[in-house]
């Protein structure tokens, strides 16, 4: 337990330091690839928030998943990449391999799906190469370009604003 709580320090540290370095990408052109990463500790409906993207034109094999669970089992088959705690060292280093494409693939836009305050899904956020990331208003406002103010459970909602603010963008 209490190394739990210095390996959550020395993984803040990381983050902080990814978030000084951040760059601002502009965004100019149509959404194409979608990376997606939710906490599933907290998000049941998965698969029709992907539904949600694929009804606004959004190609299925153009959304790429990664689902974070806090309770992670190694003998469970997950039907997504999960990734936990455990897949992120002590100095924030990515230790999984399909935790590091995800992260160093250059999404159109890359929607953070968890309204909560977790240490490891914000650095998985800050480290991505996406162009353009949206998440929600309740997590860390130096984390996205662009925030939501919506419930978890609203999916739909978010979506939509989402698409419809986009729209304006462009």
């Amino acid at each position: 337990m209490f190394l739990n709580y210095i390996k959550e320090f020395f993984v803040k540290k990381s983050l902080n330091v990814n978030l000084n370095n951040k760059k601002s990408e502009v965004f100019a052109k149509k959404i194409q690839t979608i990376g997606l990463l939710i906490d599933e500790s907290n998000f049941e409906h998965s698969e029709a928030l992907i539904k949600e993207l694929a009804l606004h034109g959004i190609a299925l094999e153009n959304i790429k998943v990664l689902a974070y669970r806090e309770k992670f089992k190694e003998k469970e088959t997950y039907s997504r990449p999960t990734f936990a705690k455990k897949h992120i060292n002590w100095n924030g280093e990515i230790t999984e391999g399909f935790l590091s494409e995800f992260v160093n693939s250059e999404f159109d836009l890359l929607l953070s799906y968890y309204d909560v305050e977790n240490v490891i899904l914000k650095l998985i956020t800050s480290k991505s190469k996406a162009k353009f990331k949206v998440g929600f208003s309740t997590v860390d406002q130096r984390l996205n370009r662009f925030m939501i103010s919506t419930e978890l459970g609203n999916y739909k909602l978010f979506i939509s604003e989402l698409f419809r603010y986009l729209k304006n963008i462009k």
